[in-house]
């Protein structure tokens, strides 16, 4: 008889079999767990992805903040206006009279008066209760993006979903130039953005970010990184809308130089700011004048003083990690789950509350940079826009507008 033997006997039996219940419950249980993590897992694999992206190779890390880019308190000098009144003030234009215009998430246009009063023009879609509640709403309430009086007084604006516009601002009649549903050559436009006009020829240029995704989608638009962008211009004589570049990673801002040789275009989702030449011998060329940005650049604006300013929607800072998006910009895969099953709304968590404005010369180059580093007066800046000793900084969603005083040089 072998030694063990004897330690089959039936009292150790019962002792083992009672003692061992629990494990092998926790056995199963841990197995069944695994089945079904697997098959979550398995799901969400076949669950096909919002976004089709492509690798991205970034030109390097982040520029420092020194030199020009040094960290510095020059936008914590102003004050917050209309405090839950003005939602997401994206952009501006004004009159001789010193009367400022914008227009905020809930498809309305706004008239500021010098008098810092607020008056309400018109709503660009339908005037529901629940516009600027939920991104649900922007296709049937409007946004308003880029903006600017013509040569005649009446407002030229960009919207998003409803297409290009003439508004008179102190009727509020509308006038549709051309819709979403037109497009040019043939491709609808999904995200009307950045706009600008020729003072000589009364030339609207106006960028279409994406022929997929709408505004309210933009935070896909960013991480899936395609180039379905066109800037385009319209001709208020003829009626006539025309390409001038396509292939463009989600163009934004664009601000005429003042001679009107030249635009600057705002490439917002490869941090990148581009020439695009309008006469001479590069006419119809571009070139790009501004690569690896310390931030992702939105609207470009001429300043008081002869110079272009650019809003920095999201700085591009470096700590203890690379930024996110640079993290994930060469891995597709990874792209196409994390869209799959990380709300939009997460990705707030990811921004910091850091307002950085850039200040180029007429070649491009970087002469300063104006910062809240605190994010004490606003952040997120979508508009820099200068006009009678004051400086308008434009966002897409604060419910406020930040304004600072009195005019800077570099």
């Amino acid at each position: 008889m072998f030694p063990f033997q004897r330690m089959s006997s039936l009292p150790f039996i019962n002792v083992c079999s009672f003692g061992s219940r629990r494990p092998l419950k926790t056995m199963w249980g841990q197995r069944w767990l695994s089945v079904a993590l697997l098959a979550v897992a398995a799901g969400l694999y076949l669950l096909p992805s919002p976004i089709d992206p492509k690798p991205h190779v970034l030109k390097g890390p982040p520029p420092p903040l020194d030199g020009p880019l040094a960290a510095n308190t020059r936008l914590q000098e102003g004050r917050r206006l209309f405090e839950g009144k003005l939602y997401g003030p994206e952009s501006f234009t004004a009159d001789e009279g010193g009367n400022v215009y914008t227009g905020t998430v809930d498809g309305k246009l706004w008239r500021i008066g010098a008098d810092d009063s607020l008056t309400f023009i018109t709503q660009m879609g339908q005037n529901l209760p629940e516009c600027g509640s939920s991104t649900a709403y922007e296709p049937v309430c409007g946004r308003p993006h880029g903006l600017r009086l013509d040569r005649h007084g009446n407002l030229i604006v960009a919207d998003s979903y409803l297409g290009l516009h003439s508004v008179d601002p102190h009727t509020g009649e509308k006038t549709v130039l051309v819709s979403n549903s037109e497009g040019a050559a043939g491709v609808p436009f999904a995200f009307l953005n950045g706009l600008d006009i020729s003072s000589q020829t009364g030339m609207v240029y106006f960028t279409d970010s994406s022929s997929r995704w709408g505004r309210r989608h933009v935070k896909l638009e960013v991480i899936e990184l395609n180039n379905l962008g066109r800037l385009l211009s319209y001709d208020p004589h003829t009626g006539e809308v025309s390409v001038l570049l396509d292939s463009l990673y989600m163009p934004n801002g664009i601000a005429l130089s003042p001679d009107e040789n030249f635009l600057l275009l705002a490439e917002t989702s490869i941090g990148r700011i581009l020439r695009f030449w309008l006469k001479g011998t590069k006419a119809g060329t571009k070139e790009v004048v501004m690569d690896n940005m310390v931030g992702y650049p939105d609207n470009i604006r001429l300043s008081d003083h002869g110079t272009f300013l650019v809003g920095i929607t999201t700085p591009r800072f470096r700590k203890w990690t690379p930024p996110f998006l640079d993290m994930i910009a060469p891995y597709p895969a990874v792209k196409r789950f994390l869209a799959k099953v990380v709300p939009l709304s997460f990705y707030n968590v990811l921004l910091p509350r850091y307002a950085l404005v850039l200040e180029l010369d007429l070649d491009g180059r970087l002469v300063a940079s104006l910062h809240d580093p605190e994010g004490r007066l606003t952040w997120a800046i979508s508009d820099v826009f200068q006009n009678r000793g004051r400086t308008y900084l434009g966002n897409t969603d604060l419910p406020f507008l930040p304004v600072v005083h009195g005019a800077w040089d570099s």
